[in-house]
């Protein structure tokens, strides 16, 4: 089970660290001509693009730098706590513009981030 959540854990760090980096890096309209299935961009604006950012790379960041540190370790599990929370917002506004396809990847997401929650701290916490 070790195994699974570390690579659980790795996959998603790469994904939401790459994605969150991408925010903070790009400007908005060039994020938004990246991803040409992202219009919830259009929702929101730079400012707030680069904060969607900044909380992806962090929660990423903690996924997996606790654990590698062995410093303060119940961060990853509360890490994926706070992606899934992240992860809730983005259903919601998934809801909101009818994107019932894209929620559904959200959904899975938030999944995912639960399942290693429910992990780390209860199947195979870090000792």
């Amino acid at each position: 089970m070790n195994t699974i959540l570390w690579i659980m854990a790795g996959v998603l760090a790469v994904a939401f660290g790459i994605g969150g980096a991408a925010q903070v890096l790009m400007p908005k309209g060039e994020y938004r001509s990246l991803a040409a299935s992202q219009h919830w961009v259009d929702d929101f604006s730079a400012r707030h693009i680069k904060a969607i950012g900044t909380v992806k790379f962090t929660g990423a960041v903690g996924l997996v730098l606790p654990a590698i540190a062995g410093i303060a370790t119940v961060l990853v599990p509360l890490a994926a706590c706070g992606l899934m929370l992240f992860m809730s917002g983005a259903a919601t506004t998934r809801f909101r513009r009818s994107e019932w396809a894209l929620m559904f990847g959200d959904v899975m997401f938030l999944a995912a981030f639960a399942f290693l929650a429910w992990g780390r701290f209860d199947l195979a916490p870090f000792s």
